[in-house]
């Protein structure tokens, strides 16, 4: 059952409406290339615009906060090589703002779901997923198969609140694989022996062939998602942080520049290595005061296919020095 108000979902409409306006009247793309864009299907594409034509109110937001947006993203594909971005106008404040993010997650997960694009889509887990998965209008997933791409348990075994995939499942009636196991194992020894149990191999066997990766960011400090939710204790923290580590995606950590740093406690996660990390196209939700230095050092990582974040993040991102030059450094394209 979708406990959220009728109105937020006309919202979300209008909101894709005006993007689309904006992408055909004022970027000069074709309907075709504004599906490809908004990940839609074409005959959707051309409903949106339409609706923009006859709507009046549509052309002022338009030429208002999307426009702006769309500037944004097209900065922030320049200075990182992203292949998709997405920014949305701000609608609620604080140092993570979960609605803002909630809303715009929500919106691209669902169109990805009924574009059919994608036969099987790896996520992640933590707050701003959550909030996405929480915040999405059930819709008919049965063409897509979710995998978890990270042990949804802490080092106690207690069930995280922010593991999405029983939420997927519920909201989409897809098929969805979870991974029985904590995000991170005890010892290396530990990890190799939980990957090589009977189903949970076969969860990561099918975490490999994922089509996409959906992935939250997090900070590097004892107040962040990995620490704060049990994940990690105070002394593993404490040791990622030794290294310079800034950023965390997927259980693994990059300093400020965007370098990799592997360590003992990446060598404990149930989840993907680095080298399926780079043979993926990854799709990060992320923003927010706290998130800021993180997601600056993820994107100069080269990384990131696409990216999902507020217009006050992106605004803080395009102020600083460009990363890498356009083209991402593992070759990474839109897939055909």
């Amino acid at each position: 059952m979708n406990h959220f108000p009728s109105a937020v979902q006309v919202d979300e409409e209008a909101a894709l409406a005006a993007r689309a306006a904006w992408l055909h009247f004022a970027g000069g793309k074709t309907q075709g290339e504004v599906a490809e864009i908004l990940g839609v299907q074409s005959t959707k594409a051309h409903r949106l615009i339409a609706r923009a034509r006859s709507e009046g109110l549509i052309r002022v937001f338009v030429e208002g906060p999307i426009a702006g947006c769309i500037e944004l993203e097209e900065r922030l594909k320049a200075m990182h090589g992203l292949v998709h971005c997405e920014v949305v106008p701000n609608i609620d404040e604080g140092a993570l703002p979960l609605r803002t993010l909630g809303m715009a997650g929500a919106r691209y997960i669902r169109n990805l779901i009924e574009s059919r694009r994608y036969k099987s889509i790896g996520f992640g887990h933590g707050r701003t997923l959550a909030a996405a998965i929480d915040l999405m209008a059930s819709v008919d997933g049965k063409d897509t198969t979710f995998v978890s791409l990270l042990g949804g348990l802490t080092q106690r075994f207690a069930a995280s609140p922010f593991d999405v995939i029983h939420k997927l499942a519920e909201r989409t009636g897809a098929e969805a694989y979870v991974m029985p196991v904590p995000f991170f194992a005890n010892t290396a020894r530990d990890r190799q022996v939980l990957e090589s149990q009977y189903g949970v191999s076969d969860v990561i066997a099918k975490a490999k062939k994922a089509d996409l990766y959906i992935a939250g960011i997090g900070e590097v400090t004892r107040a962040s998602f990995i620490a704060s939710a049990g994940m990690l204790d105070e002394e593993d923290v404490d040791e990622v942080m030794k290294t310079g580590a800034a950023a965390e995606i997927l259980g693994h950590f990059f300093a400020t520049d965007g370098t990799y740093l592997p360590n003992s406690v990446t060598d404990r996660a149930l989840a993907p290595r680095i080298s399926e990390l780079k043979a993926h196209n990854i799709v990060a939700l992320a923003g927010g005061t706290t998130k800021t230095q993180a997601l600056r050092s993820i994107l100069q990582s080269g990384l990131l296919y696409g990216l999902i974040t507020d217009e006050a993040t992106a605004r803080r991102l395009v102020a600083t020095k460009p990363g890498q030059p356009p083209g991402k450094k593992n070759g990474k394209t839109a897939p055909g």
